[in-house]
């Protein structure tokens, strides 16, 4: 009878201490795994073998996880779909917008409206024969100039560079068209700033408006257009 008694507590206490192994493997502290250098998660060690979780292997193998009744199926894609995606090239990346930029256009046409300003008035020394006094011919000049380097920086696409070197052209006409007057007006040549219709009769200045009324209405439009008349 003693005998079976301590067999008993022999079982007994083997149960409690398999229990308890059990007990401290499911609650040993997991390892971490690392994956080409990057952390990946844990990792747990139970009985020599090591187990990772699912969901890690498919993160980082791009894979994907599908939860059926009777079983759990990961799908990892092939090595050479990868390759082949890479092996595409790449894009260009898109280019500028076609035709004149809102911006490029709207300050263009603010230039053009000072450049129609400065040429009225350089024309009133022409017809009614005004005295040049002070610097604003000058001023006029420097203030066009710099709002034709502000339009530059605003031509992004094609359009709106070809449309500038037109302007440009306009305000190198205008420049050198105002500077002939204020030179022959200091200078009292009677003969070219008295008279009233000198103005019609300039074939200098109709080509500057001319060209004034081209860019005006090819700026609105948004689409570039060329014209003899600005060149």
């Amino acid at each position: 009878m003693r005998n079976r008694r301590g067999i008993s507590y022999f079982f007994f206490f083997a149960f409690i201490l398999s229990f308890a192994g059990i007990l401290l493997a499911q609650n040993a502290p997991g390892r971490p795994l690392i994956v080409n250098g990057k952390s990946a998660g844990t990792v747990m060690e139970t009985g020599g073998h090591v187990y990772v979780d699912v969901d890690t292997v498919a993160q980082f193998t791009n894979g994907s996880l599908t939860f059926e009744p009777d079983r759990i199926a990961l799908t990892i894609p092939a090595a050479g779909s990868s390759a082949a995606a890479s092996a595409e090239p790449a894009q260009p990346p898109p280019g500028p917008p076609a035709g004149l930029s809102r911006n490029f256009a709207s300050q263009a046409i603010a230039a053009l409206a000072e450049m129609r300003e400065w040429r009225g008035a350089i024309g009133t020394i022409l017809t009614f024969g005004q005295q040049v006094v002070g610097t604003w011919p000058q001023d006029y000049h420097d203030r066009v100039e710099a709002d034709l380097a502000q339009v530059a920086i605003a031509a992004l696409t094609p359009a709106d560079q070809d449309a500038f070197q037109l302007l440009h052209n306009e305000f190198s006409n205008l420049s050198r068209w105002a500077s002939d007057v204020v030179t022959t007006r200091q200078a009292l040549n009677a003969t070219n700033t008295v008279r009233p219709d000198v103005m019609q009769n300039d074939p200098n200045l109709g080509k500057i408006a001319e060209c004034s009324r081209f860019l005006n209405s090819m700026l609105v439009s948004g689409v570039f257009a060329d014209n003899q008349s600005c060149h």
